[in-house]
């Protein structure tokens, strides 16, 4: 389902807070609002309609993502409660586990994922981003260049470099997307976007499920690197397609919509364009501001392993709290004018990768795709410019758009 974006300023959230649907279309469509009045309304605000807790603030969602003694991830970090109920696939060992069980995998893809093993695919990924950019321009002459910007750039290139990183074949590629966006909206409630995808999800995971194969992988990629932790004895053979399945499942719709993000406030911010095509070393603060303007990943949820109290309020043992990272990224309790897209900021304490021991692992992978499609995009396109709204496309976790009609003006 899409929706076309406001193309004003957020509004004023109407309605009993407590009563809302963080869930329905209209607040995924437009969380600015409601996020804007959950701040508002104190630390923690009691969400009746799923009986859960709803944090806002900037200070009380970073203390409560680093906090995982007493907000845990091993219950799920969806709305499902895995100690009362079962989960629809094998959790995740990387997000829905805390240690010790979360610690052997984190081991073994930290210095997999980490910047000094990227070293060696920064130059294969910024040709293959240059590579990629010429053959989208190539009939173009000297004219300007009507693409969308998430399939031909935010969607295409990710799906060429990272499943090759991983080891996975390219044949079946499709399937990577719709699992992923099943997965994300399988973190909120079982509603009509669960419902629309749980036709098709057999086959997705299914094939997904079969790259993490030992046999299937390619022996230079992150896969096999994984093979070979569990042959060490590092972690059991029984974890490693598990944890391989964490970086096509996660790895992906993330960067893919964070792409979307930044292109979005490019287009938008044609003054940012020009200062980060002055200096390409800015593509990284931009991919990071973009992901705290935008937040992509928009809500998690932790599981209260006690009474915690929070403010005014204490948040009961057993309660689901859904944490709203959008919401922290835009607290002006903590950013300065924090709707602003903004160069000149240091974004690097944004909650978009979330914080603490289940921060994002692939963090610098996607910081990398980044760069190399923004530095191949500076060196050939003088301005980005937008030619209709972009349409979104709707998820209980992500925030993300269907398509970005953009024109992409050449430099000369």
């Amino acid at each position: 389902m899409t929706t076309t974006i406001p193309t004003t300023g957020p509004g004023t959230f109407v309605g009993p807070l407590g009563e809302a649907d963080p869930f329905s279309a209209e607040i995924l469509g437009d969380p600015l609002p409601f996020q804007a009045a959950l701040r508002d309304a104190g630390p923690v605000t009691y969400l009746a309609r799923y009986d859960l807790y709803g944090m806002g603030r900037y200070v009380d969602v970073h203390a409560a993502l680093i906090d995982w003694q007493r907000f845990c991830s091993g219950a799920g970090v969806g709305l499902t409660n895995f100690r009362r109920e079962e989960p629809w696939r094998p959790p995740s060992l990387l997000l829905e586990t805390d240690p010790p069980h979360h610690d052997a995998p984190r081991r073994v893809l930290a210095p997999i994922l980490g910047p000094r093993a990227l070293r060696r695919l920064r130059d294969r990924w910024f040709a293959a981003a240059e590579e990629h950019v010429e053959t989208l321009l190539a009939d173009a002459g000297a004219g300007p260049v009507e693409v969308d910007g998430m399939a031909d750039l935010a969607e295409a290139f990710p799906l060429r470099v990272f499943p090759d990183a991983v080891g996975v074949p390219r044949e079946g590629r499709e399937h990577l997307l719709p699992y992923g966006d099943h997965l994300f909206n399988a973190f909120g409630p079982a509603n009509w976007l669960v419902e629309q995808g749980n036709p098709h999800i057999a086959e997705h995971g299914g094939w997904v499920n079969a790259q993490c194969a030992r046999e299937v992988l390619t022996d230079d990629g992150f896969g096999a690197e994984i093979w070979a932790a569990a042959d060490r004895g590092d972690i059991t053979h029984e974890q490693a397609p598990l944890i391989v399945r964490s970086l096509l499942s996660a790895g992906v719709d993330t960067t893919v919509h964070g792409l979307g993000a930044v292109l979005r406030a490019m287009a938008t911010h044609p003054e940012a364009w020009t200062a980060l095509r002055q200096e390409p070393t800015l593509a990284r603060v931009a991919f990071d501001e973009a992901v705290r303007w935008e937040s992509p990943v928009q809500t998690f949820f932790r599981t209260a392993e006690t009474d915690v109290p929070v403010g005014d309020t204490v948040v009961p043992e057993g309660a689901k709290i859904l944490m709203f990272l959008g919401a922290a990224n835009r607290d002006p309790r903590h950013w300065d004018d924090p709707d602003r897209f903004d160069l000149t900021r240091d974004p690097s304490g944004h909650v978009g990768f979330g914080m603490g021991l289940h921060q994002c692992v692939g963090q610098h992978v996607a910081r990398l795709e980044a760069a190399a499609l923004l530095t191949a995009l500076a060196a050939r396109v003088e301005r980005i410019e937008p030619t209709a709204d972009p349409t979104r496309h709707l998820n209980n976790t992500m925030r993300a758009f269907e398509e970005q009609p953009l024109r992409l003006h050449l430099a000369r």
